[in-house]
């Protein structure tokens, strides 16, 4: 983080240990890593390296030769905070810290800070301070920064206007069920909301995918917002709601959520479930990926994962979105399209040039197009608010005053007629 005008200077470091069969192949994870602390203002990334290791070492993660060597090349480059791409035990970050003379954070610990500097709703701030407590909590071996602050983030990296003081898990607990009763006022009012929104007259279609797989872009493209729609990861971090109109003249709520991402901390998945319920909702998921990515078919895998754990079933609908076919070479770009045709459930598009896009859309309509029938209602003369909400969308066929009020031919569905009935 920045003390001043002056950034941090970082360095990045993914261990990979011999023989972890379950481990993502180390150059891609690497990469991801460099993105996350590029997503971090204020941090001026030094270098980055794999560091391959026999086994891991319970006090230090890593052997005595490596961490003198690693020890010299930061002392070279002058760096302060040491971002480790993996699980650093309390423990271990406070021996290494010892030994190297720099700040430590794990890859949990990174994201907590990314989500910390990004969340805006008032749901959101809680939802991560609840998240970095928890984390904490686990981590008395070091004093933890108090919640007060005049920056962004949790002190794991230092910075202004930040109050260190020391912390016991009663302190830690007494804040944490402060902040539960908090979000649970908060998740009551948003129970309230989705309440009122299953009484609009339209199915919700939800974005999800993996962090900076193009599904701001797609939402802005198609609702003409303006979300942060950035080539960085977690650009989006609160869930954004917009009412679309389809080209086949269909009404949707489309609902761009939080980017998934492989190891997403155990603290962050529970925070974030009630955000993340915005998905249960859908009556569509859209499954975005960036298909030029190398690592596509584990990231999907990732996601799909999450949506198990939130309890997302086979029963909603979804559509694989392969978003990024502008970065994919001629041999590459048209084995997606082959697939694309060859498998129902699969679009390849471009957010960025807005190619695909219109047959995705057509695709959507599709799915969503419920039954409708014809009904002849009398709406009364006093009731303007009704006339005018069958007008908006679109409802009325035909109509004729009478003594009563105004007749009125309608074609609606049935999600529309129960709105009509509550209004």
């Amino acid at each position: 983080m920045e003390r001043g005008d002056k950034a941090t200077k970082a360095w990045v470091i993914h261990p990979e240990v011999k023989g972890d069969r379950d481990a993502r192949p180390a150059d891609p994870a690497l990469s991801e890593a460099v993105a996350l602390a590029a997503a971090l203002p204020g941090l001026d990334v030094q270098g980055s390296e794999v560091v391959r290791l026999a086994r891991v070492h319970p006090g230090m993660l890593f052997g005595s030769g490596k961490i003198e060597e690693l020890k010299a090349r930061f002392q070279a480059h002058e760096v302060e905070l040491v971002l480790v791409d993996g699980s650093v035990s309390p423990v271990q970050q406070r021996n290494l810290e010892k030994e190297w003379g720099v700040k430590l954070l794990d890859r949990t610990g990174l994201i907590l800070e990314i989500f910390a500097d990004r969340a805006r709703t008032r749901e959101g701030v809680l939802q991560v301070e609840m998240a970095a407590l928890s984390y904490q909590r686990t981590r008395l071996v070091r004093s933890w920064t108090h919640l007060e602050r005049q920056r962004g983030g949790f002190g794991f990296v230092g910075g202004p206007g930040e109050t260190q003081i020391e912390a016991d898990r009663r302190a830690i607990d007494d804040q944490l069920i402060k902040l539960r009763r908090q979000i649970d006022r908060v998740a009551r009012t948003r129970t309230l909301h989705r309440a009122a929104r299953a009484k609009v007259p339209f199915p919700v279609v939800a974005l999800v995918g993996y962090t900076n797989a193009g599904k701001s872009t797609i939402f802005n493209s198609l609702t003409g917002a303006e979300v942060l729609a950035k080539d960085m990861l977690f650009a989006t971090l609160d869930p954004t709601m917009r009412r679309v109109r389809l080209p086949a003249g269909l009404d949707v709520i489309l609902s761009d959520t939080v980017g998934f991402i492989s190891d997403l901390p155990t603290e962050l998945v529970a925070a974030f479930r009630a955000t993340l319920e915005e998905v249960l909702d859908a009556d569509l998921i859209l499954h975005v990926r960036d298909i030029s990515h190398p690592q596509t078919d584990s990231q999907a895998r990732d996601v799909e994962t999450i949506l198990q754990s939130l309890g997302v079933t086979e029963a909603t609908p979804l559509i694989e979105v392969w978003n990024k076919i502008d970065l994919l070479n001629g041999g590459g770009r048209a084995a997606v399209q082959v697939q694309g045709d060859r498998e129902p459930a699969v679009f390849p598009v471009s957010a960025l040039s807005g190619e695909g896009l219109d047959v995705l859309l057509a695709e959507v309509a599709r799915r969503l197009d419920e039954p409708r029938e014809e009904e002849e209602i009398v709406v009364p003369f006093a009731a303007g608010r009704l006339r005018a909400w069958l007008h908006e969308n679109r409802l009325v066929l035909s109509e004729q005053e009478e003594e009563r009020g105004t007749r009125m031919r309608v074609r609606w569905t049935a999600r529309q007629k129960d709105r009509f009935l509550t209004l």
